[in-house]
């Protein structure tokens, strides 16, 4: 049998979600670097897919299986992209190789 939860406020949660937002844009005009800002970008992101997860897809009162379902991804994706690092450090010298070459061959 299926048990009633209390109705999320969400009101509370959109609010929550539009400062998240500004938060956002006002990162994106501060003077960070390109890794600061986009870490930041990214944890704010995942803050607002998880209240969105939670409260707006009812997650936060599933059972656990459900909780495990929703987060294998997110650990998948993560993971993923640690492991695309040293491609892309990589790619990063062979550029850099390239234009050093470039400009002492001319």
């Amino acid at each position: 049998m299926q048990q009633a939860h209390a109705e999320p406020n969400y009101i509370g949660v959109f609010i929550w979600l539009a400062v998240l937002t500004a938060v956002e844009v006002v990162a994106v005009y501060m003077p960070l670097t390109r890794l600061a800002l986009a870490a930041i970008l990214v944890i704010l992101a995942f803050t607002k897919a998880a209240l969105v997860a939670l409260y707006f897809m009812h997650l936060k009162f599933e059972r656990r299986t459900m909780l495990i379902v929703a987060v294998t991804p997110i650990i998948l994706c993560v993971f993923l992209m640690f492991m695309l690092i040293p491609d892309g450090i990589m790619k990063h010298r062979q550029n850099a190789a390239m234009t050093t070459r470039s400009t002492t061959s001319r």
